[in-house]
């Protein structure tokens, strides 16, 4: 039971990150479906890193310059993974009409303009968010939304129908997640909203389910479930929005 868990978070570090792990397993699709509940722990590595960039490159520049070296240092870390999925919503859902139009066009791995245009805006998003919130908040809002965030593919998974067979991004987990594996990741989610001020947990987590919720609900209208493009870009989106709502409930 540990061994095969091990083995279901070393594949997991190796699908959702640049990081290397060491070669001692077979790999197994079922070891990817159940790493994906590791999804928020990788959170953790992925914003733990971000948040110590961001300190150390504090020392030297402003604030916002050591954003942008915490942004790089994590898509370098994750090898955009995300992002490139966000980017290829923005092309299906800008460009398609009806559901089987934009799964072609989610398919196709060029980057058209409505995928160059969401990502350049998503990221300034990003960057503009982070840098009006409180310096010394914005390692713990780091490492607390890139774990929170990364609980919305998986609440997706349990809710959703995975409906694009051949998108082998997300092919190994539309297996669906069990309640059971659901919580163990919530609980990797939920720990650091608890080292943010206090205001923030009562804000955060009703708003960005609810965010959640409403792109699940718009998914299913057009096109009857989730691909592995829209498990990406519901990450992007709900780290977004964790970032809005702290800066929003810090400015009230």
């Amino acid at each position: 039971m540990i061994k095969n868990e091990i083995k279901a978070f070393l594949t997991a570090v190796m699908f959702y990150t640049r990081l290397p792990v060491p070669f001692l397993f077979e790999h197994h699709p079922e070891y990817l479906s159940r790493g994906t509940t590791w999804l928020t722990f990788i959170g953790w590595i992925v914003g733990g890193v971000s948040a110590l960039i961001f300190l150390a490159a504090q020392m030297l520049f402003p604030a916002t310059v050591a954003i942008l070296f915490s942004m790089v240092a994590t898509i370098l870390l994750t090898g955009a993974f995300h992002e490139d999925g966000f980017a290829d919503m923005c092309d299906g859902f800008g460009g398609g009409y009806g559901k089987e139009q934009i799964l072609n066009i989610m398919k196709d791995s060029r980057l058209g303009t409505y995928g160059g245009a969401g990502l350049i805006m998503m990221l300034l998003m990003k960057f503009s968010v982070l840098s009006n919130i409180d310096a010394r908040l914005i390692p713990l809002a780091m490492l607390a939304g890139h774990a929170f965030s990364r609980w919305a593919p998986v609440w997706l998974i349990k809710m959703g129908i995975y409906v694009q067979r051949t998108d082998t991004k997300a092919k190994p987990i539309a297996e669906g997640i069990g309640w059971p594996r659901l919580f163990f990741s919530g609980l990797f989610a939920i720990i650091p909203l608890f080292f943010l001020p206090g205001w923030s947990i009562f804000w955060v987590i009703p708003v960005t389910a609810a965010g959640i919720l409403f792109f699940f609900r718009y998914l299913k209208k057009h096109i009857g479930g989730y691909t592995g493009d829209t498990l990406g870009a519901s990450q992007q989106l709900a780290e977004i929005t964790f970032y809005l709502v702290m800066l929003a409930a810090h400015n009230g």
